[in-house]
This record gives C-alpha cells, sequence and structure tokens, in this order.
C-alpha cells in the first residue's frame, strides 16, 4: 500500500490501521495530531481507522523547549 506522509511517498504491507502506521514509525508514544485526507482525527479512533492505497496523511508532533 503507498501512502504520502508529510509530502513523501512511503509503501506499507496492507491491512494498516493509524494506529499501527504509528507504531511502525516510532511515534506511537509521542503526542501527535493526525490529518488524513484532509481530516483531523480523533487520537481515541486510531485503531479503527483503516488506511487505503493512496491516503495522504499529515502527521504533526510536538516539541516542548524555550
Amino acid at each position: 500500500m503507498n501512502l504520502i506522509i508529510n509530502g513523501q511517498n512511503k509503501t506499507f504491507a496492507a491491512p494498516l490501521n493509524v494506529a499501527e502506521l504509528l507504531l511502525r514509525l516510532d511515534l506511537d508514544k509521542k503526542p501527535v495530531v493526525v490529518e488524513l485526507n484532509r481530516e483531523i482525527l480523533i487520537a481515541d479512533k486510531y485503531v479503527d481507522i483503516q488506511l487505503d492505497d493512496g491516503d495522504t496523511l499529515e502527521i504533526i508532533q510536538f516539541v516542548g523547549g524555550g
């Protein structure tokens, strides 16, 4: 399955949900916001949302600092 993540093409084995994707990207323990096809997702639903070939995601990480 081909996904566009933050503007870059990436390939993953299907089936894949948002929670599994974050795990594969080592982002599962970090505070992130995920936008799927221009719609912001609720974090509690990541496990339930299956990704499809050609989906576009924007993943935004929060970083602390001063």
